[in-house]
């Protein structure tokens, strides 16, 4: 009885299914005024509301200008067809706010086994430049809306779309359980330079794909930014990263606190050009009756072409959380170049059971990385199977680890040639280098 009584759903799904027209409903393509911008806007909001299962809402190939603050609740069995592109407002002072915070560009609240898709590639753009650069951040400082936000996601799938130009985070997607996202990309940038000069760097917080959840795999993606490229947040499981493309600040699990716990994460088959920051883990400081963890992870098979910073980073989180950016929440971004900055360890965040293997790291501007963690709640099981670095054209003094503390030496390992071996790790399972 009950299969037959979902067989009967499908039917009547597919007999009152229909197929929605953006600008068929109404919408604008291919102007800019503010006026035309709410009115697509509203259209947007409206049609998403109407959707119901077995439905599709087509964006044809143009592209619309439209307001942010789009908003769709309790989205299922639907799917969101975009040919063209979503162009959000650059007009700072319209954008709509709540309480004098800005909303997002895009909002979806409670979504299950939706498709976001396209025929060939489609665009959401949101006009970041009007949001970026240092001034501004002192002006905006992180009132700046994300580009598109999910919460509450269930079995939704992302694909062949280009996210680009966020003011903010390009996404933000919670509560997921179930989540693919393939062919999809994300590009913030600001010039055509290869790597990631002050000017580009000056597109603050532009993460790319930020996700919290569960049963989530991503790949064949590529994404360019100024901040996080592919990341974990908050308490998350069962993550799949692989066959994808990163520069940026990389490869990231956090920045976790509280109470978080990360577990059974993997990395692997990556392509890293110029990136600013590589393999990323991070803390921030974590209250003191609270404990946050990461543990479980791998990133393997990774090359790295000339990183420009820290090519393995497992420590503090290295960021401020405030117009005085030179501060360090815990780790001054200005450390250790400039005289002064400080940096110091999470004390209660906990890592363990952390594999890296076969990491390859092409003439890196920089020493390979840091380790580093409090001395309450010391790294414990990390191994590092083949991590080379190779074209090194500095002083080979130099050619070492910038911190490697707060580890529990005992089961630390260096194996497979790792080279140069971090100084807290032992080396084949014997002797301690310091």
């Amino acid at each position: 009885m009950v299969a037959r009584a979902f067989q009967l759903y499908l039917l009547l799904t597919a007999v009152f299914a229909a197929v929605v027209d953006f600008e068929e409903a109404g919408a604008k393509a291919d102007d800019s005024a503010e006026e035309v911008e709410w009115k697509n806007g509203a259209l947007l909001n409206q049609s998403l509301a109407a959707l119901r299962p077995g439905d599709v809402l087509q964006v044809p190939g143009k592209t619309f200008y439209l307001m942010g603050g789009i908003q769709a609740h309790n989205l299922a069995h639907v799917v969101i067809r975009i040919d063209g592109t979503l162009k959000f407002s650059d007009k700072k002072k319209a954008w709509p706010r709540i309480g004098g915070k800005v909303l997002p560009c895009m909002r979806f609240q409670n979504v299950s086994n939706v498709t976001f898709t396209s025929q060939q590639r489609g665009t959401l753009d949101g006009q970041g430049a009007a949001w970026w650069g240092y001034l501004r951040y002192l002006e905006n400082e992180e009132n700046r809306p994300r580009l598109w936000e999910m919460d509450v996601v269930k079995d939704v799938m992302v694909e062949k779309l280009l996210l680009t130009n966020s003011p903010y985070w390009t996404t933000w997607f919670t509560q997921v359980d179930g989540l693919e996202i393939r062919d999809a990309d994300i590009l913030n940038r600001r010039n055509g330079r290869r790597g990631h000069d002050l000017w580009n760097l000056g597109a603050f917080n532009t993460d790319g794909w930020d996700l919290q959840g569960t049963n989530v795999w991503v790949h064949h993606s590529k994404v360019w930014n100024q901040d996080d490229c592919f990341t974990v947040k908050g308490s998350s499981s069962n993550m799949l990263f692989e066959n994808i493309e990163a520069s940026g600040l990389g490869l990231t699990i956090g920045s976790q606190g509280g109470k978080d716990v990360v577990t059974n994460i993997t990395f692997r088959n990556v392509y890293m050009d110029r990136t600013y920051k590589g393999i990323y883990m991070k803390f921030r400081d974590v209250d003191k009756d609270e404990v946050s963890i990461i543990q479980n992870i791998t990133y393997d098979n990774i090359y790295m072409k000339e990183p420009e910073q820290w090519a393995i980073w497992i420590g503090p989180a290295q960021q401020s959380d405030s117009r005085y950016f030179w501060e360090g929440h815990p780790c001054s971004l200005l450390w250790p170049s400039m005289p002064g900055a400080q940096c110091h360890p999470s004390e209660r965040g906990i890592y363990r059971n952390i594999l890296l293997r076969n990491i390859t790291i092409d003439n890196p501007k920089m020493q390979p990385g840091v380790i580093w963690a409090g001395k309450s709640f010391p790294m414990k099981n990390l191994t590092f199977d083949s991590v080379r670095v190779v074209n090194w054209h500095k002083r080979k003094a130099d050619l070492r680890y910038r911190v490697c503390d707060g580890v529990d030496s005992a089961s630390a390992l260096a194996i497979g040639g790792t080279s140069p071996t971090p100084a807290c790790f032992r080396s084949n399972g014997s002797e301690l280098l310091v």
